[in-house]
């Protein structure tokens, strides 16, 4: 499923995107991302400290009372003085710090910075008053010591990124600092103003006995969903709980894999397992269920697509399903009449 998030005024608007996706032990993968990564602008605090990084310095910012905060922040987080308005207000740090506090990593993760066992430290610059995160490659857990003394190891294509510190590596450290990569025209490299920071969240979860009976469902071509033996009402996803009465919802329904178009939203940002954009993703309200599911809605062009659409399910082949809730691939119109809207308002 996949959904448009729009961020505030210096944020671009990005498609999220989550997939489900069973596993041989029954565990289910979950992945949520922005596929190409999350871009926002910087700002002038932020964009001057990541400009000093792709320059191969650390810059910190004054405070009122003569702190030096690194990183750097827009406001004072005890007074909310907005900060590092002036020249003045700057200030190069380090390169070389102590050690506050750590952890180690025995197992590195794929997404880690480094392949090998190494730490995570907060560190302290010379000339800072506070600690920035980051890896320490210390070669083992027993060369880690709070109060030890490090140095940064510099990237040669440096961006204007934290990552431009490959890590920290014990020692003072040498005093030069390789130059930045020039830009490709050879022209002055620019401040930098924008950042795209990949975004990308997976985990591993156990499904009980709802979601295994539903997913089943899923790769069968049949949408299940659950009944409140209370109130009567069909949700789908399935609950195990009626989130009106709190009561058990034990009543298994097949649904159809019709319904109407409640609400929908153009989408101009590609997104992976979207149909090429613009593409619309909405609510359909199947019918005989009492709340609607947010999907995909593909074959038709977008300027036509419109609340009270009837719609049905398009589903992968059958040899090609797995236990996914990817098998429904979207919706699409059925070309029935369109559904007059009092009939779904409550929905909107």
């Amino acid at each position: 499923m996949t959904t448009q998030t729009s961020a505030t005024a210096q944020t671009s608007s990005t498609a999220q995107h989550s997939t489900t996706t069973q596993t041989p032990d029954s565990r289910a993968l979950h992945v949520l991302e922005f596929p190409g990564g999350y871009t926002r602008s910087t700002g002038p605090v932020i964009g001057r400290f990541l400009t000093g990084l792709r320059d191969g310095r650390l810059l910190g910012v004054h405070t009122e009372d003569g702190r030096v905060l690194v990183p750097p922040t827009e406001y004072d987080p005890q007074t909310a003085a907005a900060l590092g308005g002036a020249d003045a207000d700057w200030v190069e740090v380090g390169p070389a710090g102590t050690v506050t506090t750590w952890t180690w990593v025995t197992d590195p993760r794929p997404d880690h910075p480094l392949d090998r066992p190494f730490a995570w430290a907060l560190i302290k610059p010379d000339g800072a008053d506070t600690a920035l995160l980051h890896a320490v490659d210390a070669g083992s857990k027993a060369a880690m010591a709070t109060g030890m003394r490090v140095h940064p190891t510099w990237r040669d294509d440096r961006v204007g990124s934290i990552k431009d510190i490959a890590c920290f590596a014990p020692g003072e450290g040498p005093a030069d600092v390789p130059a930045p990569a020039p830009a490709p025209d050879g022209a002055e490299l620019e401040p930098v103003s924008m950042i795209t920071v990949p975004s990308r969240l997976e985990y591993r979860l156990r499904p009980g006995t709802v979601w295994n009976h539903f997913i089943d469902g899923m790769a069968a071509g049949q949408i299940r969903g659950t009944r409140c033996t209370t109130c009567g009402k069909v949700y789908v996803p399935p609950r195990g709980a009626c989130p009106a009465d709190g009561l058990p919802a034990t009543e298994w329904v097949d649904l159809p894999d019709t319904g109407v178009l409640t609400t929908f939203a153009v989408n101009n940002v590609p997104a992976a397992g979207a149909p090429e954009v613009p593409f619309i993703s909405g609510y359909v309200l199947l019918d005989g269920a009492d709340i609607a599911m947010l999907v995909l809605v593909s074959d038709v062009p977008w300027q036509e697509v419109r609340l009270g659409m009837r719609v049905k399910a398009v589903w992968v082949p059958e040899a090609e399903r797995t236990r996914s809730v990817k098998n429904l691939k979207w919706f699409a119109p059925t070309g029935e009449p369109d559904v007059p809207f009092e009939r779904y308002e409550e929905y909107v």
